[in-house]
């Protein structure tokens, strides 16, 4: 049973507060709470923060409609006949929603008073290093969890601001299907999103003004891109906007008519309103100033998720929560290790990747392996698709990327290899199931193995044992 917070000289009292009813702050408030803290928790908008409603959950919701849209049309080359689906916009929104409202109980004000959280919902501004206040209450405690999250960022484009245009926030608010939608942004919100509307039947153009996807390994980005365009995705890539107005997006070479806009163009952390500098706590555009082991310049403050300044990813947040209850809770030395920090772009074929890409690793050594050599793949069609693995010269795995079918659950394993200092045995050594796409990965691994095993050595040796051997 945990302890629950108390009023002192009309000062609520507690061990932890926590700022932001995210992914990152819920963690620490459940697993604080279970533990026996006293905890605040305080949130000026919708329980679940982002990810559940505006974020990751809507936006997978809505990529599998769009999944189910697409596998009418593409049954031809399995002898099944393919069919343009009829797409009630309606009532695919409908089912976002609904997944939504089953998750919803779990982040709910409820769950958390039943775990002994005391719940303020209203923003909250630090008055001081050691106090916060909230809805009228003040609150003092021990220490304070700042996980206010980020939102949408808009680019200074001209025009851009006074044109109705989405976000991630208002997206998922649309009622009609729009008939053009332009994308402005070839991060992974914007591909995910540009091909989810494509395969429910928009037109859809995207505007990137460098390259998509400049993260990840080339090789794969090329599958990606490919594989929309098949789709009827458009892709404008070193696009030079020069003004955006309702209805018309100029560009610097070109012009494109819309019908709705979604600025999908990078992520900033939302510190505003927090009153940083009364507590002492240093911050930048980018995020709030944190340590190894995520605590501020204020000691008794930690920052976690988005607005830390660091990977902006769910996982990364729930990893945060992690480090800051061990440290907070126990006092026990910990800090965040990216090295196998993964990242995954829910588009079709999926896009995976943990760990050090080739172009952050010189003098590494890589193997790639293509899915059209796996049996699984074949029977099902897949045509397209690659792992990609990073060695060190005496093969340490240092990263990995796959694009592919299950992409996103398949990179784990490589995660913990990178995690684990592994080598490219240990996976060469694995015995997967057959017939799975995952094999694609041991086979890649054995692919370090062969110019020794079937070298001139090897069959030297082989041959002089076969002379002996009874």
């Amino acid at each position: 049973m945990s302890r629950k917070p108390h009023l002192k000289n009309g000062i609520l009292q507690a061990d932890l507060c926590v700022i932001g009813a995210g992914s990152g702050g819920l963690s620490v408030a459940a697993g604080a709470a279970q533990m026996g803290a006293a905890v605040v928790l305080i949130e000026k908008h919708l329980m679940g923060g982002d990810c559940l409603n505006t974020g990751c959950v809507p936006s997978k919701a809505l990529l599998a409609a769009a999944h189910a849209a697409q596998a009418q049309r593409s049954g031809g080359r399995f002898g099944v006949a393919p069919v343009e689906p009829r797409v009630d916009f309606t009532q695919v929104m409908a089912h976002v929603h609904g997944v939504i409202g089953a998750i919803a109980p779990h982040d709910s004000v409820a769950r958390f008073e039943g775990l002994g959280c005391t719940i303020i919902q209203a923003p909250a501004r630090f008055t001081g290093p050691g106090e916060v206040e909230a809805g009228g209450q003040r609150i003092a405690a021990r220490r304070f969890i700042i996980a206010t999250g980020s939102r949408a960022a808009l680019p200074p484009i001209p025009g851009l601001a006074a044109t109705p245009h989405l976000t991630n926030e208002t997206l998922f608010g649309l009622r009609e299907l729009p008939r053009h939608l332009a994308v402005i942004g070839g991060g992974p919100i914007g591909l995910e999103m540009a091909q989810a509307f494509r395969r429910l039947g928009s037109q859809v153009t995207v505007l990137e003004r460098a390259t998509i996807l400049p993260k990840d390994e080339p090789e794969a980005v090329a599958v990606l891109r490919a594989a929309l365009a098949a789709e009827g995705v458009r892709i404008i890539a070193g696009a030079a906007i020069t003004r955006v107005d309702p209805g018309r997006i100029t560009l610097a070479d070109g012009m494109v008519e819309p019908s709705h806009i979604l600025v999908a163009a990078g992520r900033q952390a939302v510190v505003d309103g927090l009153g940083l500098d009364a507590a002492g706590i240093a911050f930048t555009p980018q995020g709030i100033t944190v340590d190894a082991a995520l605590r501020t310049t204020n000691p008794r403050a930690f920052a976690i998720g988005d607005c830390a300044g660091g990977p902006q990813f769910t996982h990364i947040a729930g990893a945060h929560a992690g480090v800051v209850i061990r440290r907070a809770l126990f006092g026990l030395p910990a800090k965040m290790d990216y090295r196998a920090l993964p990242w995954v772009t829910y588009t079709d074929p999926e896009l995976a990747h943990a760990g050090l890409t080739e172009a952050q690793a010189p003098g590494c050594k890589t193997l790639l392996q293509p899915f059209s050599g796996n049996d699984r793949a074949q029977a099902e069609g897949v045509s397209e698709g690659l792992i990609k693995l990073v060695l060190s010269p005496k093969g340490l795995i240092l990263g990995a990327t796959i694009i592919g079918p299950g992409a996103g659950e398949m990179i784990s394993l490589w995660g913990l290899a990178i995690q684990q200092r592994m080598k490219i045995g240990a996976i060469a050594g694995v015995t997967f199931p057959y017939p799975t796409l995952a094999e694609i990965g041991r086979r890649a691994a054995g692919a370090w193995f062969t110019p020794t095993l079937y070298g001139a050595k090897t069959r030297f040796f082989v041959g002089l044992t076969q002379r002996f051997l009874p």
